[in-house]
């Protein structure tokens, strides 16, 4: 009965992709991000330094991610050909500190079908994703159970509630966007549709008004973040560019 279950269960947790993050004690967490331009380009067997390859699923294909040279900086390169992994960084930072998240992220190209408001084609060119420490214990009971199964089925823990910022086609910037299967992830549109294609774009978000919008209550301590370009559901190609990555005190800096 219990295989029977999660077999059922396979499917969803496919679908919901980017729930968990790998474990394991590979670097320290830090409370600063490493960021691309500090490193040399690379090959894509060469990771940043302090990052390491987020895999979603032995049953995905990974997405390819490389260190390139772009207008005199290094950044990092990923495409996508109907698969979806990532790159993770691991943190301690507490967010009432460092409330402010910047980035800069460049989309080559719109994933034609894609709809984060609907499973079955959920994915984005660009995705920023942060994740938050919690009390995985006060959560209400099926929540507890998916988390559970997840690592069954997976070997990954959930986080107890994860961002991801992304480049939507059609919700407003802004917009928090549920996931279909867990409560414990909200997405944000941080861009939509194509007006700035092909153009670096420079991002800044107060993650703690952020979260608070999303789940509402106060964030705990932050434990990654990652970038991710996904095209799994919809089966399509994308080519998107990701620069430094730092959480800040401030807005001006």
């Amino acid at each position: 009965m219990r295989f029977t279950c999660l077999a059922a269960l396979l499917p969803l947790v496919l679908l919901a992709g980017c729930a968990s993050l790998p474990d394991g004690p590979a670097e320290v967490a830090l409370p600063y991000v490493k960021i691309f331009s500090k490193n040399k380009p690379a090959g894509e067997t060469t990771l940043p330094d302090g990052w390491r390859r987020w895999t979603l699923s032995k049953f995905k294909k990974p997405t390819t991610y490389k260190l390139v040279e772009y207008n005199g900086r290094t950044v990092v390169e990923a495409q996508a050909d109907g698969s979806a992994s990532g790159l993770v960084h691991r943190l301690d930072i507490d967010p009432n500190d460092f409330p402010f998240l910047a980035w800069q992220w460049k989309a080559t190209a719109l994933i034609k079908t894609a709809d984060n408001r609907t499973k079955q084609f959920e994915d984005s060119p660009v995705r920023v994703v942060v994740t938050f420490a919690g009390d995985t214990d006060a959560l209400p009971m099926d929540e507890r159970m998916f988390s559970d199964n997840v690592r069954l089925l997976t070997g990954q823990k959930m986080p107890y509630a994860t961002l991801m910022y992304i480049w939507e086609n059609r919700a407003p910037v802004g917009a928090v966007l549920p996931n279909l299967h867990t409560s414990r992830i909200k997405m944000i549109v941080a861009d939509s549709g194509d007006g700035n294609v092909g153009q670096w774009q420079d991002q800044l978000r107060n993650v703690v008004e952020d979260y608070r919008r999303a789940f509402g209550e106060a964030p705990g301590r932050i434990t990654s973040v990652a970038v991710m370009t996904d095209t799994d559901n919809t089966g399509e190609t994308a080519l998107a560019y990701y620069g430094d990555i730092s959480f800040r005190r401030a807005a001006g800096r």
